[in-house]
């Protein structure tokens, strides 16, 4: 028969003797304390930091498996392509890299990359890739740079063509003329209606209604209207205190002098007309339409939109070339002289932008790296075989 546990209240816990706390040991009678280790608190980042730290020591199975990186690289190289092993580059926990050196010709500096890996607790080694790739002192091709950025001012010859981009920043939409309509058809005749209504209004408002006074207009003149004279108004009062009317003597605006300063003519001396001739002569030799440049130039640079126009008699046969790909940038050229660099000779469209690539991962190809001898077209002819020849 079990015996029944004894019971103890919660009067007796208390009362229980409690064990005495522990004493720390003596040594040579002095106490000797002991220190309790505390955890160090370890944030995420840290850890992650120390799962992710590539270890220096290779594994020592991937390191030691230099027969299989190398008969990876023999079937992927021709045969005699693989050298020397060069070293093992520690990729990351039980993966690492072995180099080879590359005798091919051509590939001066390059090595046949191998990565090999072991999984977690395993005693085999697999192969991951293998990869022909540059060394510190491989021999490479220069970088790649757009022909728009390696053509230089100069470079352009007779005969070539530069062609434009169709928002080239140097270059805005002109005037043409082309949404003008005809002078004698009806949408001229409706426009110039429409634009002379509101004078003929504005005429009749301002003379008080029809009579003689309606009629001539302002001041006058038919067809003028009073804010077309407050304008006129404005300007004269930025020369004259008084309206031009009024004044007894002609505003040094009109006179001789100030238009002479215009056009300038306030030197002491000017080109004549035969120094203007020989200086057109000069400029039409070098830069004209009988030089091998503009024999080949698709469009002569009066149409050109980088030509800058000039002033004076002289502007009418001539003008200064602004594109600095051209042979006669910041020259003056004749209006019949030309090259490639115009900018409506070849204006490129804005590129297609292509749909994005489509990837199916679920199938390899699998691509040779070298060609199979008997995969020609034609089979290699054996010796002594009758070809048919006589």
């Amino acid at each position: 028969m079990a015996k029944a546990r004894p019971v103890t209240s919660g009067a007796d816990v208390d009362a229980a003797p409690r064990s005495a706390p522990s004493v720390p040991p003596r040594q040579g009678g002095a106490l000797v304390r002991r220190r309790r280790r505390e955890a160090i608190p370890v944030s995420a980042a840290t850890t992650r930091s120390r799962t992710q730290r590539t270890p220096r020591t290779p594994d020592r199975l991937c390191a030691e498996a230099v027969g299989l990186a190398r008969t990876a690289a023999e079937e992927a190289a021709a045969p005699g392509v693989v050298g020397e092993h060069v070293e093992v580059v520690v990729e990351g926990d039980r993966v690492v890299t072995h180099l080879f050196e590359c005798k091919e010709l051509g590939y001066r500096g390059w090595r046949w990359a191998v990565t090999v890996a072991r999984a977690s607790r395993a005693k085999f080694v697999t192969l991951d890739e293998t990869v022909l790739l540059p060394g510190p002192d491989a021999l490479l091709a220069p970088e790649w740079v757009p022909w728009s950025e390696r053509l230089r001012p100069g470079d352009m010859g007779p005969g070539d063509l530069l062609p434009t981009d169709a928002e080239d920043l140097r270059l805005e939409p002109g005037y043409s003329g082309e949404d003008e309509p005809p002078p004698n058809s009806v949408a001229a005749s409706a426009a110039a209606g429409s634009a002379g209504a509101p004078d003929s209004a504005g005429v009749s408002a301002a003379s008080g209604g029809s009579g003689a006074s309606g009629a001539s207009g302002v001041s006058g003149v038919p067809g003028i209207s009073h804010e077309l004279v407050d304008r006129a108004d404005a300007e004269d009062a930025d020369v004259t205190a008084v309206p031009p009317a009024e004044l007894t003597v002609a505003p040094a605006r009109g006179s001789l002098a100030s238009i002479a300063d215009e056009l300038g003519m306030r030197r002491a001396r000017v080109l004549s007309r035969y120094g203007l001739h020989t200086a057109a002569d000069r400029w039409d030799e070098a830069y004209g339409a009988k030089t091998a440049m503009a024999q080949a130039a698709p469009a002569a640079c009066v149409s050109c939109g980088f030509l800058v126009p000039i002033g004076g008699s002289l502007g009418q046969a001539f003008g200064v070339c602004g594109n600095e790909f051209g042979p006669a940038d910041g020259h003056v050229v004749s209006l019949a002289y030309g090259c490639g660099g115009h900018s409506e000779a070849a204006v490129m469209p804005k590129p297609p932008r292509p749909a994005p690539p489509v990837l199916d991962e679920t199938k390899v190809d699998v691509l040779p790296l070298r060609p199979d001898p008997d995969s020609g077209s034609v089979s290699p002819a054996g010796v002594g075989e009758d070809l048919g020849h006589s």
